[in-house]
């Protein structure tokens, strides 16, 4: 497998303007004979299909859920980062640039991250008029808050829920498209294989979730928009219908799939309670701005967290990183309390928690500040905890929250195979090893209303893509084949829920592949995934048939992608000898519990080729290049 990156000449700084210049163009009368099919309608997909629409093309949009407004990009609370500027603290794009680089501990491409920092500003100016409702300073300016990993405050935000206003913005300017017909939309569908014709996607194979029936739909181009694969650790901060089912088929098909160990955990989660437990709650990162993160200095300390005084606290990030406290990136933040926990300082009745505290802030700005603020989020923990945050400290521990792997693309945002592109969290292009927090919002949003409407354009005035219908061969028999495996799933008839399986896989990933990495750990885990796989084929039970609304039937087929997806991503850890972000080796760590990364080996993406059924996937690599900025040791002290 080749893989061309296809990074454009010149200074950095004038990569994308070249490219843009370089790029073929289909003239306006000729963009409505292009049909063009986006699966998910989160950030990346709904703007995706907006802007795409606006400009001409016909506009095939998917969906599993009954609305668009229900993608996992509302559940994006914190904010959205952009080099505007607006505090005159220093900020600028080659800041947001260096930060984001630096933040992903240096496994990302310079080109695409400059791209991504050059246009934030614009994604900004976009959803102003669109209306959406970004927080004010008294003078009517856009409020920015800071993140973590920076020294700035460039977080655009609405309170604690900017993803769904964002949603919302985009959600009407597709709505738009809509009514003018340039998009149909298709809700309640899920994508179960990419059809390509002549080595080219050309379209897809859906299956409707509350009739039961098989759908095929043409065009010239896919977009995958489909997020990220946390899920597979069960318990995770992601919506419960998120899957890695659309990206592990088109992996199937011949697009590689890049650096799956790449996992980000989230340091302000709420702890896990018990066995019960189907999903968990992130308390937004922008809760660190105002609230402090510490445990009691002595282990075992059984007191209620008002009735530790400050003399006997631990504020263990403060301590540890000065210069940016409570607000370093999230690997450093959830490795540091996974520490603390590991090292008998964990409150609550797990001990896997530290707090959260707000009651310097509260004194210095008031209660009703605080609310202005984080009033959302602070409501939504009272209701899952029956703790009051105004009161008490918040508890908090790490979980997944984001993957930063995704299927490989090249700087147009085109995978591995032709006329795929795949954008937002789905691909692997911006983040490196940790994705800093605030910056998942910008990365859909410029991929989909900056980057896809010039590459999508260059892939179809570049190639001659002959006339093809859902009458062509190719799309029965991928039908045939999407048929088949579900018919496969219905007729185990076993005992075992296909929950138990999810659960299962889940707790061996997160002991194994989780926040702590080992040799040992990595190939145990691979033996039990399959282990774990053989016998859902031979034990699952699915009630119910597949010619009808079965939810039962649409989760079974999630796992069984999970099962296998599972083990490909505990092989990309353990071939990776190093830490670096969200990958932690035990074996590769400094004295201070930090990443060790081994630049000379390992400076690389890791692409894996998949040869067919049982045979071993093939691990492919794209060295990366760093001209304007220097790998060194991440240092937040």
């Amino acid at each position: 497998m080749k893989l061309d990156a296809r990074i454009p000449s010149g200074p950095l700084d004038a990569k994308w303007d070249h490219c843009k210049n370089e790029m073929k163009l289909v003239s306006p009368t000729n963009k409505r004979k292009f049909d063009i099919i986006v699966v998910g309608t989160g950030l990346a997909g709904a703007s995706a299909a907006a802007s795409l629409a606006e400009l001409g093309y016909n506009v095939k949009a998917f969906c599993f859920q009954d609305s668009p407004r229900r993608a996992h990009s509302i559940a994006a609370q914190g904010g959205i980062n952009a080099a505007k500027n607006y505090q005159n603290d220093g900020d600028s794009v080659y800041r947001l640039f260096y930060e984001t680089v630096k933040g992903g501990d240096f496994r990302s491409r310079e080109a695409n991250v400059y791209r991504l920092a050059s246009v934030s500003g614009n994604i900004i100016d976009q959803c102003v008029a669109q209306g959406v409702p970004f927080a004010r300073e008294y003078g009517g300016t856009l409020a920015n808050r800071t993140f973590g990993g920076v020294q700035v405050s460039r977080t655009f935000y609405a309170r604690g829920q900017t993803g769904q206003q964002l949603l919302l913005g985009a959600y009407g300017s597709m709505n738009r498209q809509i009514q003018l017909g340039r998009v149909k939309m298709f809700p309640r569908r899920e994508m179960l294989d990419l059809v390509m014709v002549d080595g080219v996607a050309r379209g897809i194979v859906v299956r409707n979730l509350v009739t039961g029936e098989y759908e095929t739909h043409a065009a010239h181009a896919v977009l995958l928009c489909t997020g990220g694969y946390g899920n597979a650790y069960y318990l995770a901060t992601y919506a419960k219908g998120s899957n890695v089912t659309a990206a592990w088929r088109c992996y199937k098909r011949g697009a590689a799939f890049a650096n799956l160990c790449y996992t980000q955990i989230h340091p302000t989660c709420i702890p896990v309670t018990g066995d019960h437990q189907s999903k968990l709650t992130l308390m937004s990162e922008s809760l660190r701005n105002d609230g402090r993160v510490w445990v009691p200095k002595n282990p075992g300390d059984l007191r209620s967290p008002n009735e530790v005084p400050d003399t006997d606290r631990d504020y263990y990030l403060e301590r540890r990183y000065p210069s940016y406290g409570n607000m370093v990136p999230r690997d450093v933040a959830s490795r540091a309390a996974k520490e603390r926990c590991d090292s008998g300082y964990g409150v609550g009745s797990s001990a896997k928690a530290v707090y959260l505290d707000f009651s310097d802030a509260i004194k210095r700005d008031g209660v009703a500040s605080i609310k202005a603020k984080y009033g959302n989020l602070f409501d939504m923990y009272a209701k899952i905890t029956d703790e009051d945050p105004y009161a008490s400290p918040m508890r908090i521990y790490p979980a997944i929250h984001y993957t930063m792997g995704g299927l490989w693309v090249d700087y147009n945002l085109e995978s591995t195979i032709p006329g795929l592109f795949v954008l937002g969290e789905a691909n692997f292009s911006d983040h490196g090893a940790n994705r800093l927090g605030a910056s998942a919002l910008m990365q859909g949003l410029a991929d989909g209303y900056f980057v896809a409407p010039y590459t999508v354009g260059h892939h179809l005035a570049s190639r001659k893509l002959a006339k093809v219908g859902t009458d062509h061969p190719a799309f029965k028999e991928t039908m045939y084949n999407a048929k088949d495996r579900v018919e496969k799933i219905l007729k185990v008839n076993g005992k075992r829920t296909s929950d138990s399986f999810h659960r299962e896989l889940g707790i061996t990933l997160w002991d194994y592949v989780g926040m702590a990495r080992n040799e040992a750990g990595l190939k145990k885990a691979m033996e039990k995934i399959r282990t774990l796989r053989d016998e859902f084929w031979q034990n699952v039970k699915v009630l119910g048939t597949g010619d009808s609304f079965n939810q039962n039937l649409e989760h079974a087929g999630r796992v069984a992608d999970f099962l296998e997806f599972g083990e490909l991503l505990a092989r990309d850890a353990l071939t990776r000898n190093e830490s670096c972000g969200g990958h932690f080796r035990e074996e590769y760590q400094t004295p201070d519990n930090d990443t060790l990364r081994d630049d000379t080996n390992f400076q690389h993406v890791a692409a894996w080729e998949y040869t067919g059924e049982g045979k071993e996937p093939i691990r492919n690599v794209e060295p990366l290049t760093f001209d304007e900025v220097k790998p060194i040791q991440r240092s937040y002290v």
